[in-house]
């Protein structure tokens, strides 16, 4: 267990990915002894915009907010709205761009195809390999979790996700004026949410720190709970200290 953190002022918020509900972040809570964490999962809305909105319409006057994967999405887009309640950023396994428009169609036929044969089948056999690193992908009880997740988000959440990825913007120009403790942390090994993808993150935000993980994919926090717990703990002491002059 790491040194304790009172973080009553700023508030970790923590939105889950596609897929993921609340317990996608235990493995890292057990290790980041922060006194006040709330978790989120992306459920009821289908679009970057409403899902940002409805999440600051329920959220402290001031947070700090780590998205990972369409959780950085909506998090981008949340800055983006409302930067002046942001008092730190963390980005993992994040796409900063606009999505393709030829994506769409694929997307919405993957929605279609897991819902006839069910999360089990689709998640081994469509994203299974692409989710973890190489070493971890004999791993059945992480696997089984991922899929669980996946149980409990059912077919429709899945839905709306999908049109949160397809819709969202380029938020990359609002990010470059946000002027708070910035992390960037990814998987090496992820072809998902890749190198590039958070090299260009890094460009609209310099001054923000990347951490780059060997031997990890997508999946960071629940590949390297606790790296991820490591780099969040120091992402938070930075935080209270800027938020505490500024």
């Amino acid at each position: 267990m790491m040194r304790p953190i009172n973080n009553a002022s700023v508030p970790l918020i923590l939105l889950g990915g596609t897929l993921c509900d609340e317990w996608l972040w235990q493995p890292v809570l057990e290790q980041l002894n922060v006194s006040d964490a709330r978790r989120f999962t992306l459920q009821a809305d289908d679009s970057a915009s409403a899902a940002a909105e409805r999440l600051l319409a329920q959220l402290p006057p001031r947070f700090c907010l780590t998205g990972f994967s369409l959780g950085a999405i909506v998090a981008l887009e949340m800055q983006a709205i409302a930067a002046e309640r942001i008092a730190g950023l963390a980005l993992i396994s994040v796409n900063p761009l606009a999505d393709k428009a030829e994506n769409a169609a694929g997307r919405r036929q993957a929605v279609e195809h897991a819902r006839a044969v069910g999360f089990t089948e689709f998640i081994t056999q469509q994203l299974w390999p692409r989710y973890v690193a190489r070493r971890r992908q004999n791993e059945t009880p992480l696997r089984q979790q991922i899929i669980a997740m996946a149980d409990a988000c059912g077919h429709d959440v899945f839905c709306r996700q999908t049109e949160i990825a397809i819709g969202r913007r380029d938020r990359r120009a609002e990010l470059s004026r946000l002027r708070v403790p910035i992390l960037l942390l990814s998987g090496k090994e992820d072809p998902i949410c890749t190198t590039q993808h958070h090299r260009a993150a890094l460009l609209a935000a310099p001054s923000a720190r990347w951490q780059e993980l060997p031997c990890v994919g997508h999946f960071v926090p629940l590949e390297a709970a606790r790296e991820t717990a490591t780099a969040l703990h120091s992402w938070i002491n930075e935080v209270l200290v800027c938020d505490s002059i500024r």
